[in-house]
C-alpha cells in the first residue's frame, strides 16, 4: 500500500485536532469514524480530494472547524464537498414534517439527498459514511439500531443502487435487514445454504460444461458465482406467495469477457447446451438498465433438471455493475476510449450520455486536471422535478406535474379537497405546469368533492389513481374507461380551474 500524500497526511492530521476529545458511542476517539471512511473511499479509488473529503466531512457540523479554513488548507473542491455532506446532514435533519403527511418519506428523502447533493462525489461519500456507521451499529441501544437501519435501508441502498453500487448496496441491505427482522433473516439464511448445498454439484456440473465449450472455441472468460441476497430473496419471496421453488435467480453464473462480441456469443454457446426458459432471456447490453448497468442475463434448465441463471458481461461492465459510479473515478481518460472504440462498452443510449460525461469528467480529475464542475452534477432524475411546500419540505413529482398531482402526492384527502393553488405566492389554475423549484401551497375547502373533469388536471400515475379511485366512489355511474389518455398533451388544456 502506498503512503499518504502529504495532503492526506495534513488532513489526518487537522481532523485528530479539531475531534480531539470527542468519543463514539463505542467508547473509541471520534477519529476513527473519519479514518474509516478514508478507507473505504480509497478502497472506492476515488480521487484524492474525495478522500480528504472524506477525512473533515464531520469537521464544519461538529468541530469548530470553518469552510474556509477548509478551503485555505485544502482548496475550493475540497471545501465544496465537505459543504455538500454538511447541507446533506441539515437536510436530513429538516426531513421530519414529512412524516406527519407522506407515507413514503424514505423515498423522498432519497431524492432529497440527490437533489441536495449536486456533485456525485458528495453522494458516494455519504454512502462510505454511513456503511461505517452501520459496519458499528451494535454499540447503539436497539431502538436507535432499528431506526438507522430502517432509513439505511429505505433510503441508502436504494441510493447506492441509483448509483449502480451493487456491492454497497447489498452490504447495507444485509446489514440493515438483520438489525431489522433478525428472525427472518437467519431464517432465510439458512434456506439459501440448504438450496446451495442441494444444487452444488449440478451447477458445477454445468458451469463445467459451459467452460469446456468455451476452451473449445478459445475464448478467454472469467468465471464466478452469485447467490442472491437475503434481503432480495426477501423481497422476491413477497411476489411468488413465499414459495422459494419460482425464484429461479437464487444461483448464478456469471462469465466476464473482453468485448460485447463475445458477449453474444457465449449465449448462443450456453443456449446450445441447454433449453432457456421461456421469457427469461434479458439484453440490458443493447437496452441497458436506467443505472447503467448492462449485462446479458438467460435462465435455462440443464439435462438434470436444473434451473441455472447465466450472467454474462464484459470487464469493464462488470466494474461498474460491482462498483458503480464510484467505478468511474478509478478509469482514466485513455482507458475509456479504448473501451467504447474496441467495443468493450457498448454506447449508452441518449438518456445515459450524463454517465460517460461523468466518467471523462471523473478521469480528467484523477489526472489532476481542471474540469467543468457542472459536469459532475446529477442527472439521475432528468424526468423529475423538485418542489417544495411553503414550510421548506421537498417534494419529488414526475416532470409535467400540475398542482393536483402536488397535492395527491402529499395526501389523498388534500387532493379531493383541493379548491386552488398559490406557486410562488401567486394564484394559479390547476392545469398550471409545475416548474422546478416552485414553491407550491394548496387551498382546501372541507365541502370540496373530486369531480371528473379533473382528470384533465392531473398527470401522474400516482394523483390518477387516487383520484379514479375516489371518483369511483363517489360516483355509482363513473367509469374509468371515460378518462382522458394520460399520454395526451396536458399543457393544451384550456379548461379553467
Amino acid at each position: 500500500m502506498s503512503k499518504p500524500s502529504p495532503r492526506l497526511k495534513q488532513a489526518i492530521e487537522v481532523a485528530t485536532k479539531a475531534h480531539e476529545g470527542q468519543l463514539r458511542k463505542t467508547g473509541e476517539p471520534y477519529i476513527i469514524h473519519p479514518l474509516a471512511v478514508k478507507k473505504i473511499l480509497e478502497e472506492w479509488n476515488m480521487d484524492e480530494d474525495s478522500i480528504i473529503a472524506g477525512i473533515l466531512h464531520d469537521t464544519v457540523e461538529d468541530t469548530d472547524l470553518t469552510l474556509r479554513e477548509i478551503e485555505d488548507q485544502f482548496g475550493l473542491d475540497v471545501a465544496f464537498l465537505v459543504n455538500g455532506v454538511t447541507k446533506l446532514s441539515k437536510a436530513r435533519s429538516g426531513m421530519k414534517d414529512l412524516d406527519e403527511y407522506l407515507p413514503e418519506t424514505g423515498d423522498n428523502l432519497l431524492k432529497l439527498l440527490i437533489a441536495t447533493g449536486q456533485d456525485v462525489r458528495v453522494l458516494i461519500i455519504k454512502l462510505a459514511d454511513r456503511l461505517h456507521n452501520l459496519r458499528t451499529l451494535s454499540a447503539l441501544p436497539p431502538e436507535k439500531q432499528k431506526k438507522i437501519a430502517r432509513e439505511s435501508l429505505e433510503v441508502f441502498a436504494p441510493l447506492a443502487d441509483r448509483l449502480q453500487m451493487g456491492h454497497v448496496r447489498v452490504e447495507i441491505e444485509e446489514t440493515s435487514f438483520r438489525y431489522l427482522d433478525p428472525r427472518r433473516f437467519e431464517f432465510l439464511e439458512n434456506l439459501t445454504k440448504e438450496r446451495l448445498k442441494q444444487a452444488d454439484k449440478k451447477l458445477k456440473n454445468a458451469q463445467h460444461a459451459v467452460e469446456d465449450a468455451l476452451k473449445r472455441e478459445k475464448i478467454d472468460y472469467e468465471c464466478d458465482g452469485r447467490v442472491k441476497s437475503i434481503y432480495s430473496l426477501h423481497k422476491k419471496l413477497a411476489k411468488y406467495n413465499q414459495d422459494i421453488n419460482r425464484i429461479y435467480d437464487l444461483i448464478a453464473l456469471r462469465f466476464i469477457v473482453k468485448d460485447i462480441t463475445t458477449c453474444y456469443l457465449v449465449l448462443g454457446i450456453i443456449h446450445s447446451l441447454f433449453r432457456p426458459m421461456e421469457g427469461r432471456v434479458k439484453d440490458y447490453i443493447s437496452l441497458p438498465k436506467i443505472n447503467g448497468y448492462q449485462s446479458l442475463h438467460t435462465t435455462v434448465i440443464t439435462p438434470d433438471k436444473q434451473i441455472v441463471e447465466f450472467q454474462i458481461r464484459t470487464h469493464e461492465m462488470h466494474e461498474y455493475a460491482e462498483r458503480g459510479l464510484a467505478a468511474t473515478f478509478f478509469y482514466n481518460e485513455q482507458k475509456l476510449t479504448e473501451a467504447y472504440a474496441e467495443g468493450r462498452v457498448s454506447k449508452l443510449p441518449p438518456q445515459l450520455h450524463w454517465i460517460r460525461e461523468l466518467q471523462e469528467t471523473s478521469a480528467k480529475l484523477a489526472k489532476g486536471e481542471k474540469v467543468d464542475t457542472d459536469k459532475l452534477k446529477l442527472n439521475l432524475f432528468a424526468d423529475k422535478i423538485f418542489v417544495r411546500t411553503p414550510k421548506g419540505d421537498i417534494i419529488d413529482l414526475p416532470r409535467g406535474s400540475m398542482p393536483l398531482d402536488f397535492a395527491y402526492r402529499l395526501h389523498s384527502e388534500i387532493g379531493a379537497t383541493c379548491t386552488g393553488a398559490i406557486v410562488n405566492g401567486k394564484m394559479v389554475s390547476l392545469n398550471t405546469k409545475l416548474k422546478q423549484g416552485d414553491i407550491v401551497e394548496i387551498i382546501t375547502t372541507k365541502n370540496q368533492k373530486p369531480n371528473p373533469g379533473w382528470l384533465d388536471k392531473v398527470f401522474s400515475k400516482h394523483a390518477r389513481s387516487k383520484l379514479l379511485s375516489q371518483l369511483n366512489a363517489a360516483l355509482p355511474n363513473f367509469s374509468a374507461k371515460k378518462e382522458p389518455n394520460p399520454n395526451q398533451d396536458l399543457g393544451k388544456n384550456k379548461k379553467k380551474a
